[in-house]
């Protein structure tokens, strides 16, 4: 009788194939499994719009996201990105999704829950749902765990951040488009359509709907970058969601109207390899034109 062939298997054989091809083998299955997952690339970023406040300028944004407690990632690296992210001094920060990768057999929320409390921003924590947060009955226990730490959860709604000469901006947040319900018209309820709006929603490929309201960035997580990727080929693995745009900055849009960043991602799911597709922190500074 033969063996069923599950994704994850036939993925890791289709990974080892091309490693084989590459001639890396044992070389780039321990690049892949223990080097490239445990590097970490800062990308920087401006936010320009005519909309954002000209006392916004110089404002620091970090987003981290895809930390998959649990599967690969470890609470000692976590401690190190929590660290590494204070010392970078942000105002804001955004976490788009995916803490753990399985919330219900997480056992090591105690010691999790000072690390994030840690994290510090003058002008707020902000986070939203993904894909895994919602998994495995995750839902309560993401939300109770963020909003215990002094992070706001957007779930379908909005929250302004505001300087004290009365200034501000909005941040819009969505519901997982793969667990979950996002709704946008929600989100942008009682949300002035000349103020300058930042969209998180953990799955990047709802950029096409976001383009059609009056948005002008959105940030996204979700991919991994591919996660795995072969030269030549490209992605290996793209999930739901996350097929259209992978990773990086995009305008989209007929008039280019929304700009949106995908960000790489911090940790590994399905897969215990990363290959060419570096974790990722993404630091936004704002400016206006």
């Amino acid at each position: 009788m033969k063996k069923k062939l599950t994704r994850r298997t036939l993925l890791k054989r289709t990974f080892g194939s091309f490693l084989t091809v590459l001639g890396l083998s044992s070389g780039g299955y321990l690049y892949a499994n223990r080097i490239e997952p445990s590097l970490l690339d800062i990308k920087r970023q401006h936010i320009k719009h005519p909309l954002i406040p000209k006392s916004f300028n110089g404002i620091n944004i970090i987003q981290f996201s895809d930390t998959h407690l649990g599967f690969q990632y470890n609470l000692d690296q976590f401690k190190k990105l929590v660290n590494k992210i204070n010392n970078l001094q942000p105002d804001i920060i955004l976490f788009t999704g995916d803490l753990m990768d399985e919330p219900n057999k997480f056992r090591e929320i105690h010691q999790l829950l000072p690390m994030l409390e840690k994290l510090h921003a003058p002008l707020g924590k902000f986070c939203i749902f993904g894909n895994h947060d919602h998994g495995g009955y995750g839902s309560d226990i993401y939300r109770n765990i963020m909003e215990s730490t002094n992070f706001t959860v957007l779930l379908n709604e909005s929250t302004s951040i505001k300087l004290k000469d009365g200034s501000s901006i909005y941040l819009l947040g969505i519901d997982d488009a793969m667990l979950g319900n996002p709704d946008l018209p929600l989100a942008l309820k009682n949300v002035p359509d000349n103020q300058f709006k930042i969209l998180l929603s953990h799955a990047p490929d709802l950029a096409d709907d976001a383009a059609m309201y009056p948005i002008q960035w959105q940030i996204s997580g979700h991919s991994h970058g591919g996660q795995v990727k072969i030269p030549f080929i490209g992605a290996l693995i793209k999930p739901p969601f996350a097929k259209i745009y992978p990773e990086g900055l995009y305008s989209i849009g007929d008039d280019h109207q929304l700009t949106l960043y995908v960000n790489r991602g911090i940790g590994t799911t399905r897969l215990p390899f990363r290959f060419m597709s570096t974790p990722e922190l993404t630091i936004f500074t704002l400016n206006s034109n």
